[in-house]
């Protein structure tokens, strides 16, 4: 690959299973970042005028392209990323469903709506409705190319802005085909566009022209986008990872939840921001949930069932956590001190790892997950909020799975399956603390991407006329005696 240093015009993306080049892209300047924003910001009125109708048929048409064309979008994926195509296929699917819920219900959400407006204003008529910002900066990470950056860049579009998409280094050819196809579908505006970089593209649309920015990454890079942000009093929504927690209950299924456990911890090289990196156990079924969990994570294999780490230097991450949990004190049931390779890294289970620990403490986001003996899910619920961390969580109880749920100081929680939330287009996705705030996906997605707008319409005079250098005593005094009678009286 062209260094940064180098990296004046073009930059080479590689295949992180082989180091092949599999695409070459520029390498866009502050003067290119801010001539797309102004291109997007030409086509945003004409997307506006489309209305709800016009942007969702457009929308489906998009969500056609990438359901008729999903075996390449899958190939540019698994060539940039490493993952399997199955697991590609996943993370597309889930996409065209996110496009399509946000195409059918932006109407509903962001539409026209009446309010009262009180007795004291009853002659006039109250409406709110939701308008678009206009230019939406997208900035998205590596891991989830596709559905990840889909989810602000969908729900951007439906509710009637422009978006100019910034992909990581590390995929963007995935950016690319994404922008192509939806130029295919809507070829007259660029509506949606690209700029392909490094951090100082990401950071010039930061400070470009735009009305927000929606960013996925590290916490560390979230707070230098909103530093950047705030010089123009830009709104932001950061997506800034996770460190969550699996709850397994003593009445919970344990064969479900230690496949759970192995999915979340272990799928996508365990690069996945909601994924599985602690599991707290009731004292009366550890043992057996151990058991149940290091047979399956024996069956998974690095480069068949996962591929490899795509961003290089989070092998020095992964290896220093399994490291400093062996010489804390932890134990690995599998895996461990030379699951670290040139590229792969196997699944690692560690145990009896102290919970000050960089593997208990620190975003590991690679194939390995801690798994802590508790005395009861009080204990469990009050480790897994010891953490600057909140994005999502999950919980395996037959009886008490809700109520551990709304205990967890996470944006979102799934009960008895791994990760579900993140596929049910209706719910709002986002963290708190260090895992971010704001919300994509739902009707709290579609808003963020949007302006409520009051208006008030007189429908006819009033007769006691209170804004008006006009207003008499008498009128003063039947206000007065009207409020008080209404709200003057003693409970």
């Amino acid at each position: 690959m062209t260094s940064i240093a180098q990296a004046v015009e073009s930059f080479d993306s590689l295949d992180p299973a082989t180091g092949a080049v599999v695409g070459t892209h520029p390498v866009h300047g502050e003067a290119d970042v801010d001539a797309a924003v102004a291109r997007a910001r030409a086509a945003a009125g004409w997307w506006d005028s489309l209305g709800f109708g016009g942007r969702a048929e457009r929308l489906r048409r998009f969500k056609g392209v990438l359901a008729r064309r999903m075996t390449e979008l899958c190939e540019v994926v698994a060539a940039e990323t490493g993952k399997p195509t199955g697991d590609a296929q996943l993370e597309v699917v889930l996409a065209i469903e996110h496009i399509e819920w946000a195409a059918r219900n932006a109407r509903t959400v962001l539409g026209r709506r009446r309010r009262s407006p009180g007795l004291l204003l009853a002659n006039q008529a109250a409406t709110v409705e939701y308008r678009p910002l206009g230019v939406v900066g997208v900035i998205g990470p590596w891991n989830y190319p596709v559905f990840t950056p889909l989810g602000s860049i969908s729900y951007a579009l439906a509710a009637g802005n422009a978006v100019v998409f910034k992909p990581s280094e590390y995929t963007p050819g995935v950016g690319r085909w994404l922008t192509d196809a939806f130029a295919e579908a809507v070829p007259e505006h660029p509506v949606f566009d690209l700029v392909t970089g490094f951090g100082a593209t990401g950071a010039a649309l930061t400070r470009a022209d735009v009305d927000k920015i929606a960013f996925t990454g590290s916490a560390g890079t979230g707070k230098k986008i909103m530093a950047a942000a705030a010089e123009r009093l830009t709104p932001v929504i950061i997506e800034a990872g996770g460190k969550d927690p699996l709850l397994v209950d003593s009445d919970a299924d344990l064969d479900a939840a230690a496949d759970a456990a192995v999915w979340g911890a272990f799928s996508n090289s365990g690069q996945t921001c909601v994924g599985v990196e602690r599991v707290y156990v009731h004292d009366a079924v550890y043992d057996d949930f151990v058991e149940r969990l290091v047979r399956r994570a024996r069956a998974v294999e690095a480069g068949t069932d996962y591929g490899p780490m795509t961003m290089p230097a989070q092998l020095d991450v992964v290896r220093g956590h399994i490291a400093d949990a062996l010489a804390r004190g932890g134990r690995a049931l599998v895996g461990g001190a030379d699951a670290v390779g040139d590229r792969y890294v196997a699944p690692t289970v560690l145990v009896d790892v102290p919970e000050d620990s960089a593997a208990v403490r620190e975003e590991t986001f690679g194939p390995t997950v801690t798994v802590t003996r508790v005395a009861d899910m009080d204990e469990a619920v009050d480790r897994a909020n010891d953490s600057a961390y909140g994005l999502g969580s999950t919980v395996f109880s037959k009886r008490r799975g809700p109520e551990l749920a709304r205990r967890l100081r996470t944006g979102q929680t799934a009960i008895n399956a791994p990760l579900s939330f993140a596929g049910i287009a209706s719910l709002p996705f986002g963290g708190v603390g260090d895992s971010g705030f704001g919300r994509i996906h739902g009707p709290e997605g579609l808003r963020e991407f949007a302006r409520p707008k009051a208006v008030a319409r007189q429908r006819f005079p009033m007769p006691l006329a209170l804004t008006s250098f006009a207003r008499t005593p008498k009128t003063e005094a039947l206000v007065g005696k009207l409020i008080s009678t209404l709200h003057g009286r003693r409970r």
